[in-house]
């Protein structure tokens, strides 16, 4: 029977990320299709092989956060069925009424919902009872910068598209700056090329600490470790405003208009990376979760391969040193699966997107997504799961306040604050119910 379960759990997980691909595939194509760069279809196509390509960009640490939102040792299969189901109902809902809600969010939500109801009706443990059975908010490890947990998910509604926001808003005036015919705007830009490649250099992986190297050439190595490859995302994408930049006072409105387009290319791939590199990661962390929990109640049965269907996922343990690991296969399947989804688009929120919250010129449309994706970046460097619908939408309001603060239109931002401040707590109601439900079959 629990196996059965771990089984619909994963089918049920890659379902979620079908529909999230398509939920979500407004967030990085929407500005492309309403600058008329590309085609709805081609736009599609397009986000859909970046979402697939950042399965040789990202790694795994998203999916660590999501795996541990509850405390494996005191769950159940049925919670990670509820929150799943939760999760699946709540996005489709959205998506029905074209609101450009957080996958992401419904998700965790989902996931700490049904624990909770979980840890109320049958946790004795008192560490472990009632809320506790949450991990609400876990201190930073050794090496790393920000402490994990729910809350700071929660914390991420409000400050990732603000981030976005506001790196949105600055590459505007950047670029605004460096269009008048003036030396200074080109010092600023040369200046800030040189602290970039500085940056860069001290970030980037050497040979000698890449723990498994992809090829016996150094130099292939060093240019394929996934770590590397993000930090090369972000210097093209800089040094491509950069240099558009040093240029834009020289090119004529049609001119700059037409290498804009031409740019947004690049800025949607990006942000299309990231999409598919944070969502995909979340469904990851939701089937390691059910296998941890499926070998905690089967302690005897822990062989978990049978040919392709490899189940041998561990989450790391940095008290015990056990290191993480996951089937190849699983997010081989994830990027896959999301890929799918974009593909099958979601014409609603694109709408919604690409024009209710502001005018969208090509302008806007490299600098949002260009936001966004630098956003995405930061946030996976910090393993933290964000919404890339929070993200995209932040980055559009960011460039619309450069204009005007009246060129955003405000009604509608308010609308889409409402639906993220209402994603996680609803979310977490239906799966709590839907918990109390299964428990009366299972």
């Amino acid at each position: 029977m629990d196996f059965t379960l771990l089984i619909i759990i994963i089918l049920l997980a890659l379902v979620f990320d079908y529909i999230n691909g398509f939920h979500d595939a407004a967030n990085s194509i929407a500005t492309i299709v309403a600058t008329k760069v590309l085609t709805p279809f081609q736009a599609v196509l397009w986000a859909a092989l970046f979402n697939f390509l950042a399965y040789w960009v990202f790694g795994f640490g998203v999916a660590d956060t999501v795996a541990k939102t509850a405390h494996t040792s005191s769950i159940d299969l049925i919670v990670i069925l509820a929150g799943v189901i939760a999760a699946i109902v709540w996005n489709l809902l959205t998506w029905w009424k074209g609101i450009p809600s957080s996958s992401s969010h419904t998700l965790i939500g989902g996931f700490a919902g049904a624990a909770i109801a979980h840890g109320f009706r049958d946790v004795t443990d008192p560490e472990h009872a009632g809320f506790k059975i949450v991990n609400w908010l876990k201190a930073a490890k050794e090496g790393e910068l920000l402490p994990s947990g729910v809350m700071i998910v929660i914390l991420f509604i409000v400050f990732a598209p603000l981030l976005g926001m506001i790196i949105s808003y600055f590459i505007s005036l950047w670029l605004m700056y460096s269009s008048k015919k003036n030396v200074w705007p080109k010092i600023v830009t040369v200046v800030l090329m040189l602290l970039v490649a500085w940056f860069l250099a001290s970030v980037l992986v050497p040979y000698e600490d890449i723990k498994k190297p992809r090829f016996e050439s150094h130099f292939w190595s060093f240019m394929t470790e996934p770590a590397n490859i993000k930090w090369f995302l972000v210097g093209i994408i800089f040094y491509s405003l950069a240099i558009f930049n040093l240029l834009f006072s020289s090119f004529s409105t049609a001119k700059a208009e037409k290498v804009l387009k031409k740019m947004q290319l690049l800025s949607s791939a990006a942000f299309s990376l990231g999409h598919g590199g944070n969502d995909s990661q979340k469904v990851m962390g939701i089937i390691a979760a059910a296998v941890a929990v499926y070998i905690k109640m089967n302690p005897h049965h822990v062989d978990l391969s049978s040919g392709w269907l490899d189940l041998n996922v561990v989450l790391p343990d940095d008290d015990k040193g056990i290191k993480a690991h996951m089937p190849g296969w699983i997010p081989l399947t994830c990027y896959s699966v999301i890929a799918l989804g974009t593909l099958s688009g979601g014409w609603k929120i694109v709408k919604t997107m690409g024009s209710k919250i502001t005018k969208v010129t090509a302008f806007e449309g490299v600098v949002a997504e260009s936001a966004g994706a630098l956003t995405l970046f930061t946030t996976e460097h910090f393993k933290i799961p964000v919404s890339t619908t929070h993200t995209i939408t932040g980055s559009i309001i960011g460039v619309g306040v450069t204009k005007r603060v009246s060129a955003v239109r405000w009604g509608v931002t308010v609308k889409l604050l409402w639906a993220w401040v209402l994603t996680i707590p609803v979310s977490a109601v239906l799966a709590a119910l839907i918990y109390y439900f299964l428990k009366l079959f299972i």
